[in-house]
């Protein structure tokens, strides 16, 4: 039986902090949750609120908080374009201050501390699949920026930490992560497609839907963000965590129209800036190091996405707090 630990998980009541916090309170572990709930909600984690191994507080980590922890997931940050964009400075403070406070954290208490970083952070990739040692092609003053560089910024910090402090870091870059608590209105393209196709609306694909994304299902990422963390000590990472099936935005609409049995019309619009043309991660290192590799094909985990989605009240999630 694993050792228990005290976590602290960042952003923890978001679509991916909320399951693994899940899963972390069901290994027994004690689980401090700490969200501002910018794009989360509280009915995420409301489920685990009776759990004595779980504790929920509010608050910004671009401020300084004071726990005492053994290890720390920091994923806090809005990943969605819509959501990041709605206050880039904010997003930016996010992914830098708040790397700053939990690696401060981590050096006081000792604590091993895992940074979820992106895909973003190579941009639109120049090669394909992306490696590990790609160093990337973003615009570091377009729309995106706030949120690419916010993470590679943060990746740099939690190296100097690792290399000047002795902190003991681990940095995984996530690639695109869908399922069950996705928010309805977060702009991804799997949440907008079914959105979309449940309430019969015509799918919107940006360009000729020619552009290729690899979609991980959300069990497969939190089981390689917790592999990650228990990994060895002298493999800080980077590491690519995603699946590397790809399939192109009109292949996922054709699948959703099929697994909704949706009639929606599919319509074009231009293409945002900056998009990535294609995105698919190289897991090897993950494989080697990790012994991880996904195992939820696209179909079976759409399905299980739509059947949440057909599950809750599209009126019970709200856009992101204004005046942030």
């Amino acid at each position: 039986m694993p050792s228990l630990k005290r976590i602290l998980v960042t952003g923890g009541a978001g679509f991916l902090g909320s399951h693994l916090c899940e899963r972390l309170v069901a290994d027994g572990h004690d689980v401090i949750c700490v969200d501002n709930f910018f794009t989360s909600q509280k009915t995420n984690v409301v489920h685990l609120l009776d759990h004595p191994n779980f504790e929920l507080v509010r608050h910004d980590i671009i401020h300084p908080i004071w726990l005492e922890v053994d290890e720390i997931y920091n994923l806090a940050c809005p990943a969605a374009p819509g959501h990041y964009q709605f206050n880039p400075i904010k997003t930016m403070k996010t992914s830098v201050m708040g790397a700053i406070n939990v690696l401060g954290m981590a050096k006081r208490c000792r604590a091993k501390v895992l940074q979820a970083s992106t895909s973003e952070v190579y941009g639109d990739p120049e090669v394909h699949p992306q490696t590990e040692d790609y160093r990337g092609a973003v615009n570091p003053i377009g729309p995106r920026a706030c949120y690419d560089e916010g993470k590679r910024a943060a990746e740099t910090l939690f190296m100097d930490y690792h290399r000047h402090n002795g902190v003991n870091v681990r940095i995984v870059r996530i690639f695109n992560t869908y399922g069950p608590r996705m928010h309805p209105f977060d702009g991804r393209v799997v949440s907008n497609f079914i959105r979309q196709a449940l309430a019969g609306e015509p799918i919107t694909l940006f360009g000729d839907g020619s552009q290729t994304r690899s979609f991980c299902y959300r069990d497969d990422l939190v089981d390689g963000m917790i592999r990650m963390m228990n990994g060895p000590d002298d493999f800080p990472g980077p590491v690519n965590i995603g699946n590397p099936g790809e399939f192109t935005i009109r292949e996922l609409a054709e699948m959703t129209l099929e697994l909704t049995g949706s009639t929606s019309p599919l319509i074009e619009k231009p293409l945002p800036v900056d998009d990535p043309e294609r995105r698919r991660p190289d897991i090897s290192l993950a494989a080697s190091r990790l012994d991880w590799q996904p195992t939820v094909a696209l179909r079976e985990g759409l399905t299980t996405t739509i059947d949440w989605f057909r599950s809750v009240h599209l009126d019970d999630f709200r856009a992101p707090t204004p005046n942030f």
